[in-house]
């Protein structure tokens, strides 16, 4: 078995960046034109602020050009072209043209792109990697921006989720998912009907999660077993307390309750990740695309012949049109790994809009989001369309003609609890549970912390190719733990880890300092 995983090993290394890039926020808020504020990047790698003003005129609709994620349809350059351009022109002055980039390449290409200074005004990504971007310059100050054109949406985003996007004092981003979220990432999302067909009921830990692929594993041979190995999840069902992970590459992590960082991979619930998950492959369980294609866990689950894939809060519902595409009798359901440990808020939602430097129109961009988050009907009209071609309101529930509908612009992405707005087949078990999911919940202290790099830049490039090479291996259980840890953790230390966890620490001292604790 060792020589076979070692064999596979070499194939796993050629694919690891694509495996790193997947793990950013890896899966889920009127216009008076006026100035608009812009930074460029100085030459000592800061930045200048200066006031350019809007130069539309009254009448002029303008351009806005969005960097989205995935493959476009003709059903959405339908809509797009169709009913959204014309009503945003009436109504906010602004078209939009969105460029896709599949998510297999979105991030790389994004980096690329933005690097290149294409003309893009708006793009997504993941909001734990902020500072990152931020380090980068590849967004700019829009805190003026949003208070001259966002008037509407400011009043359903509150201070705190705003704050989010806050980094040394200067709002970056938009966290754009305002919406319940403690245990983010910490989920798993799981085929119940196969769990009940296998004779299990629900999933508490780890050891339940391989009895269910062992079970399924042997009753239906047909189907490919894991679609992820789910490592944040799992990384709660073996902490001993809440790990936050609060530096680039998921290198650092900031335990709640001893209130210091620590390196992941030195962690003891690191080590019986990756030996828990190398015990499935040893059982079979684990196919070897978890490791070599990592991105396409997602696509993976919604082939409807896998069990399981990293979940998040309403995740079933998001993808279940696309796993019963293929297996019609398929249900989903998400649980958090043991679930008697605290909960923590560890972010303003997982996601973030950002407006590069290379943008041509940053108001138009804000008057976009601005138009989306003015009303319920703006909210549901960009997600599906115009009421009555593809869906009807009945009793406060969207009912869609046709089940197999995914929607327009995806709603994870511009989530918001003011408008949230459930399909008719959610059940109200489902609801009840999503309203109160927060209660009780505890604010993790490093919630608006964001790592600023600089001083460590070349250690963290050294690092995270470590991390690809050697440490991604290993945590899928793709490799031997026992004879590849030990070298790995000594190419980590020789590499300059425990200097860039003590910069982290510094920082998080100098950020308490100054927030203090949230509990």
């Amino acid at each position: 078995m060792k020589k076979r995983l070692l064999a596979l090993l070499l194939a796993a290394v050629m694919v690891l960046t694509a495996f790193t890039g997947c793990k950013k926020a890896d899966q889920p808020s009127g216009d008076n034109g006026g100035s608009t504020t812009t930074q460029a990047p100085s030459n000592n790698g800061g930045s200048t602020t200066t006031q350019a003003p809007d130069n539309s005129t009254p009448g002029e609709v303008s351009q806005v050009v969005i960097l989205y994620p995935g493959e476009e349809t003709d059903a959405m350059a339908n809509f797009i072209n169709n009913q959204l351009n014309p009503r945003l022109a009436d109504e906010a002055g602004i078209q939009v043209k969105l460029i896709y980039k599949g998510w297999d390449v979105y991030w790389e290409q994004k980096d690329v792109l933005l690097a290149a200074s294409e003309p893009i005004d708006l793009y997504w990504d993941g909001l734990p990697d902020l500072s990152t971007m931020v380090n980068k310059k590849q967004c700019q100050d829009i805190g003026q921006l949003i208070k001259d054109n966002c008037p509407d949406m400011l009043k359903v985003f509150p201070e705190s989720q705003l704050a989010g996007g806050i980094v040394d004092g200067i709002q970056y981003g938009i966290p754009s998912a305002y919406a319940p979220s403690s245990c983010m990432f910490q989920l798993v999302c799981v085929r119940q009907d196969v769990l009940e067909d296998v004779g299990m009921s629900e999933i508490k830990s780890a050891d339940d999660l391989k009895a269910f692929a062992q079970k399924a594993h042997d009753e239906h041979p047909e189907l490919n077993g894991p679609a992820d190995i789910i490592f944040k999840p799992l990384t709660r069902n073996f902490a001993d307390e809440q790990y936050t992970w609060c530096a680039y590459g998921d290198s650092v992590v900031y335990g709640e309750d001893t209130r210091k960082a620590y390196c992941y991979f030195e962690t003891e619930a690191f080590k019986k990740v990756a030996k828990f998950n190398q015990s499935m492959y040893e059982a079979g369980l684990y196919g070897d695309e978890l490791t070599t294609n990592y991105n396409e866990r997602d696509s993976r689950m919604q082939q409807g012949t896998y069990l399981w894939v990293e979940g998040s809060l309403g995740k079933e519902n998001e993808i279940i049109a696309s796993v019963r595409s293929n297996d019609p009798n398929a249900v989903l359901k998400s649980y958090l790994l043991n679930p008697t440990a605290d909960k923590y808020v560890t972010a303003c939602g997982g996601e973030v809009l950002c407006v590069p430097y290379s943008s041509k129109n940053p108001a138009g961009a804000m008057k976009f989001l601005n138009w989306l988050y003015k009303n319920q009907d703006n909210y549901l009209f960009a997600l599906y369309g115009p009421e009555g071609e593809n869906y009807t309101v009945q009793d406060g529930r969207i009912v869609l003609n046709d089940p197999a509908f995914e929607g327009y612009f995806y709603e994870w992405m511009f989530r918001n609890a003011n408008y949230t707005m459930f399909t008719s087949d959610v059940t109200e078990d489902f609801i009840k549970m999503y309203d109160s999911w927060d209660d009780g919940a505890k604010t993790s202290d490093v919630i608006a912390f964001h790592f600023n790099n600089e001083n460590v830049k070349e250690i963290e490039t050294k690092i995270n190719e470590i991390i690809n090479q050697k440490f991604t291996p290993i945590e899928c259980g793709f490799v031997d733990f026992d004879s590849n840890y030990d070298a790995a953790v000594k190419e980590l230390k020789d590499a300059g880890i425990d200097q860039y966890v003590a910069e982290v620490q510094k920082q998080l001292d100098e950020f308490f300092k100054v927030n203090g604790y949230n509990h």
